[in-house]
């Protein structure tokens, strides 16, 4: 009996113990560059800063410099699958969104600035390395496409 305690006993004091699973340092970089570690998974960069990584659509910039311009502003394109005009898409430095002249309601999603008419919902990646990542989709018809930038 006493060999059998003598073994339970270490292995139940190290199933008790808490488990830490991130260092003081990482920590800190998470906290500088505004990322969790879930977004960091998804591109989030720990060695930038909170409104580098919110300019990539990471979170959200503390106080943003006048004249920063988002990576979403300007003119787009919706094309169909066969290359004919969807929609035409402005973006001002704001980030107030036009479709076909009209204004819409647009928010941020993980890293991509969503918004939709109708049943038909656009996405443009705010990271803009990323290519082919923006597109459209209409839920009733089944139909996509991609965005493109004037």
């Amino acid at each position: 009996m006493k060999p059998a305690l003598l073994l339970l006993a270490p292995v139940c004091l190290l199933l008790h113990t808490p488990a830490h699973a991130i260092n003081a340092k990482y920590a800190q970089q998470l906290e500088r560059s505004g990322c969790t570690q879930v977004s960091e998974a998804q591109g989030c960069d720990i060695t930038k800063s909170k409104a580098e990584n919110a300019k990539a659509g990471f979170g959200s910039a503390p106080l943003e410099a006048p004249g920063v311009a988002t990576p979403y502003a300007g003119q787009w394109v919706a094309r169909s699958d066969a290359g004919a005009t969807v929609a035409t898409i402005r973006i001002d430095a704001k980030e107030k969104v036009w479709v076909n002249g009209k204004p819409v309601k647009a928010k941020r999603s993980d890293g991509a600035l969503v918004f939709r008419v109708g049943t038909v919902t656009y996405t443009i990646q705010g990271d803009r390395r990323l290519k082919g990542e923006d597109g459209w989709m209409d839920h009733d018809a089944g139909t996509k496409g991609l965005i493109v930038s004037e």
